[in-house]
């Protein structure tokens, strides 16, 4: 593979939302998460963790855990019943037909002083992360697509799965083979964004 081949495969990710029902292999997710933690990381602390869903029992528990929290949020702000419905719904239906759900978690404890420079380079090192899971899942053929919801419902999908008290999760990815074909990428043009100094 040459550097030009490289730069197709990194800008040919997309976000996929649709899966196949096909279960994903144990072997193929232990090597995106291997890859994954590959990431570049402030002061090397590594402070991902990862949960890892398989099963529908726990999928079907952490999207009601997380869809209360989404609820209760959306009525606060007074939101129409029907808007928060269909968002529940469309949330609970991408979660169920997802094969694989990874929540990516920062480890609060793993940071060198608790200042929030510190904290911010820890999150950006977990989002560093991230970037790699979906990478890596593209390399293996895999569709994928990263979701905030757990940043609004950190302890709800806490309690959920469980999780060490210190596992604060920070984004959660669905991972499948492909049941869509993705959307064409709108990007700025790059002169837009661009100052060279």
């Amino acid at each position: 593979m040459t550097h030009i081949d490289l730069h197709q495969f990194l800008r040919t990710r997309r976000s996929v939302r649709r899966f196949k029902p096909d279960s994903v292999p144990a072997s193929a997710i232990e090597r995106i998460l291997e890859t994954a933690i590959y990431a570049p990381s402030a002061h090397n602390l590594q402070p991902w963790r990862f949960a890892v869903v398989t099963t529908s029992v726990v999928r079907t528990h952490l999207g009601q855990a997380l869809t209360a929290k989404m609820r209760a949020d959306m009525t606060t702000v007074g939101a129409p019943e029907t808007e928060i419905e269909t968002r529940v719904e469309k949330s609970l239906r991408r979660l169920d037909e997802a094969p694989v759900v990874i929540l990516l978690c920062r480890d609060v404890n793993v940071i060198r002083r608790d200042e929030q420079e510190e904290i911010t380079m820890a999150v950006q090192s977990v989002a560093a992360c991230g970037l790699q899971i979906l990478l890596a899942a593209h390399a293996e053929g895999l569709g994928g697509n990263w979701i905030c919801w757990p940043l609004y419902a950190q302890e709800a999908a806490r309690e959920a799965l469980n999780l060490p008290v210190t596992w604060e999760p920070q984004g959660m990815f669905i991972l499948g083979y492909a049941d869509e074909e993705p959307k064409e990428k709108v990007l700025k043009e790059l002169k837009s964004i661009l100052l060279w100094l």
